[in-house]
């Protein structure tokens, strides 16, 4: 049987949330079969509990943002990135602030985490999402159009293509794509930056944005080059950490999904989109098990994980 995941120990940093600029400490616990990932804040009166769910999606200004009532919890998608990326399904994330830390500005700090407790089968099937048919989202038309796509595909895997007409991105491929049964989720994206440019700071800012961001959570660029003195750490890690954002922002779904995600120009909220629109057309999935890793996708046969 192909089983559901969950870490053996508890695990705990701190950091800073990229938007809100506060500290915050993150702590990571073991969850029993079938809870799923629940983001609980811990530095309130009462805890609150947030499942990780697209429907509990309420604001995607720059980042996914959980919402119950007037409680939030912001920027979760490189830490959901990670634990797809893991086969990670039941997790609980003890956070004393609103907001995710943003750490580097990858996925690769939550990754390193999530290993450090290592990884535990337990005794209970891993469920799936099977995309029967596409489902599609779009805005615009012609050159401003953006849109994002999740298609049938034994397997899984993504393909996104940018359009920034900056000189630093340009310079870079504006196009990837990763299968789940070729490439290394943690070699190929875990260690994708989020970037931003400074002639928009002060307006993230105004906006309550950004507010914890520098140079060592993000690729910052001028009008025409990359700030960071260490440059990029990957020749793509541009359109790479969009594809790491959606792979997060997809996990929302609740459990990993069989499916070809196949998006230009797409953000936080039309992903959000793109996941409610699959969940509402009932026709368009089914759930799957798998009786063994044998007759599983190839991207889910191997404990490429680790690697």
């Amino acid at each position: 049987m192909l089983c559901q995941r969950t870490i053996k120990s508890v695990t705990r940093t701190t950091g800073v949330g990229l938007h809100s600029g506060r500290r915050v400490e993150i702590t990571l616990r073991p969850a029993a079969p079938n809870t799923g990932i629940v983001f609980h804040r811990i530095d309130l009166p009462e805890t609150v509990d947030l499942p990780a769910s697209a429907m509990a999606v309420g604001d995607t200004r720059m980042a996914s943002v959980l919402q119950k009532g007037d409680v939030r919890v912001s920027t979760v998608e490189h830490l959901m990135s990670a634990c797809a990326g893991l086969g990670i399904d039941n997790l609980h994330v003890d956070l004393t602030a609103e907001e995710v830390p943003i750490m580097d500005g990858s996925a690769g700090t939550f990754v390193f985490l999530l290993q450090s407790a290592g990884i535990e089968e337990q005794g209970a099937a891993k469920e799936f999402i099977r995309v029967l048919e596409p489902v599609e989202v779009r805005e615009g038309e012609g050159a401003s159009a953006k849109w994002a796509r999740l298609e049938p595909y034994d397997g899984f895997s993504l393909a996104f293509s940018i359009d920034f007409h900056h000189p630093a991105i340009d310079a870079t491929s504006n196009f990837a794509e990763i299968d789940f049964a070729k490439h290394s989720y943690i070699k190929e994206i875990a260690r994708a930056r989020t970037f931003g440019f400074m002639q928009d700071v002060e307006n993230l800012r105004a906006a309550g944005l950004a507010r914890g961001g520098s140079l060592d959570n993000a690729i910052v660029m001028d009008e025409f080059r990359v700030l960071n003195s260490d440059g990029l750490r990957y020749d793509d890690e541009f359109v790479k950490h969009k594809i790491l954002d959606a792979i997060g922002d997809l996990y929302l779904v609740g459990k990993p999904l069989i499916a070809r995600y196949v998006a230009h120009k797409s953000g936080h909220g039309m992903n959000n989109q793109l996941v409610r629109a699959l969940l509402e057309r009932r026709a368009a999935w089914e759930l799957a098990t798998f009786e063994s890793k044998s007759v599983a996708p190839q991207a889910f046969r191997e404990d490429w994980v680790t690697v």
